[in-house]
């Protein structure tokens, strides 16, 4: 039995546009917007993310404390004294200022 070419291309019509659709969603299963490899990078993005809100929380805790410091009905006379000195530049005569980097001043609050 001897197929003409008709009968072929129909044959082989079914399998070739299957693999076609197969073939699209393959490729955009892997570099499609949501692919494996924006998956990566969106796991990238999301460790980013986690540091920052870390860190924001870090700040967030030191500003907190340092609010519980400067509450008006029992202000805590060493950071006043603190904040008049370095608002107000008033230093005595025989008094020696040493500034901190921001790093060390941040982690002495």
């Amino acid at each position: 039995m001897k197929l003409t070419l008709k009968q072929l291309m129909m044959r082989s019509a079914l399998p070739a546009v299957c693999l076609t659709v197969g073939g699209y969603f393959a490729f955009h299963a892997v570099s499609g917007p949501t692919g494996y490899v924006a998956w990566r990078e969106y796991k990238v993005q999301r460790s980013k993310l986690q540091q920052a809100v870390v860190s924001s929380e870090e700040q967030q805790a030191a500003l907190q404390r340092r609010l519980v410091l400067l509450d008006p009905r029992h202000v805590d006379p060493d950071l006043a004294d603190e904040l008049v000195r370095r608002n107000l530049d008033l230093v005595k005569p025989d008094e020696v200022v040493v500034p901190l980097p921001a790093t060390q001043a941040q982690a002495a609050n």
